[in-house]
């Protein structure tokens, strides 16, 4: 079968398209054979070496796909061959067929095209986890989502809103901003051209935010900080800005605030049952058309590094897709 393969750990020049042999189930395992993989950043640093998870090389990357079942592994019950399914692997997904342990599995309703599934359990699995498990959002509190043209930040807004949030979107430039307010957002925040934290407290009345929801760090966690409502809380998702930041005590003692790291992808392992059970009220959600997965772009296997880097270079919004299999 056909798959990319990171062979060095020096990022997108270290992947290669390979034939390699298919793999097999093995116990409580079933074998996906893929029809689309969704592209994220996390696929970018865990072929450098510098994501929570570190596989060796050679390695296929990948962290999410939608196919059908092909194989059942021993000992696997209430699956079937032929059964429609996204998965989120630890990787592999960039390939034809992958082999995922039969709890990671959800199955999917033929009204969602496998492109968009594909796209869809990473980026509101993330937003969902984030704001609900993390975050403990309420209706009617004010959430302030950093990022919200790209992937999970747009998934983000769409579920601020469904849980009954006011949502404020920062983004880079008037367009991205626009994608934001197509998808749900009530006001946004130009991080190229405002005072990201004058912004929040004028737009909520100098209260600012309750939740802030962060996978960008640097200087826009030091103004959400700083913005941050008494009792609020940051949700920390990720370091996009490339710095990691250091939080003073004091502020966080001071507004009786909360910092909380979120890794939605430990849930897999931790806690795959409450993993599932977030996908049910996804899934719903989707169907009731409350929300609106944005694929921006979509390109053939063998294009994965251009995928990638559609990504490190900030010209996607929405999801990346690889379309994989028939």
């Amino acid at each position: 079968m056909r798959a990319i393969v990171c062979h060095d750990l020096v990022g997108i020049d270290g992947l290669r398209l390979d034939e390699v042999a298919v793999p097999e189930p093995g116990p409580g395992e079933v074998r996906v054979r893929v029809a689309a993989a969704g592209v994220n950043f996390a696929d970018t640093l865990i072929i450098k070496g510098r994501y929570q998870e570190r596989p060796a090389p050679p390695f296929v990357p990948g962290l999410e796909i939608a196919g059908r079942i092909d194989a059942l592994g021993p000992g696997v019950q209430g699956l079937a061959a032929g059964e429609r399914v996204l998965a989120t692997p630890r990787w592999g997904g960039f390939a034809e067929a992958v082999v995922v342990p039969a709890e990671h599995l959800v199955r999917l309703p033929d009204t969602i095209e496998d492109t968009l599934a594909a796209g869809f359990a990473v980026a509101y699995g993330s937003a969902y986890g984030g704001l609900v498990w993390a975050g403990r959002l309420e209706a009617g509190e004010t959430l302030v989502v950093h990022g919200a043209a790209g992937g999970v930040g747009l998934a983000t807004v769409e579920c601020g809103k469904a849980l009954g949030a006011r949502v404020i979107a920062t983004a880079r430039g008037a367009e991205r901003l626009q994608i934001a307010r197509e998808h749900g957002a009530d006001a946004t925040i130009d991080t190229d051209a405002e005072d990201v934290q004058a912004r929040i407290k004028e737009l909520t009345d100098g209260r600012g935010a309750d939740v802030v929801y962060d996978p960008i760090g640097g200087d826009i966690f030091k103004a959400s900080l700083r913005a941050i409502a008494w009792g609020g809380r940051i949700v920390i998702v990720g370091f996009a800005s490339g710095e990691v930041p250091q939080i003073p005590a004091n502020i966080l003692m001071v507004k009786n605030a909360h910092a909380l790291g979120f890794y939605w992808g430990s849930y897999r392992e931790h806690a795959p049952a409450r993993m599932r059970a977030s996908f049910d009220v996804l899934l719903g959600w989707l169907g009731e058309g409350r929300l609106r997965p944005h694929v921006s772009n979509l390109l053939p296997l063998e294009k994965a590094p251009e995928a990638l880097r559609l990504l490190t270079e900030r010209k996607a919004t929405g999801k990346v897709v690889l379309r994989v299999g028939g």
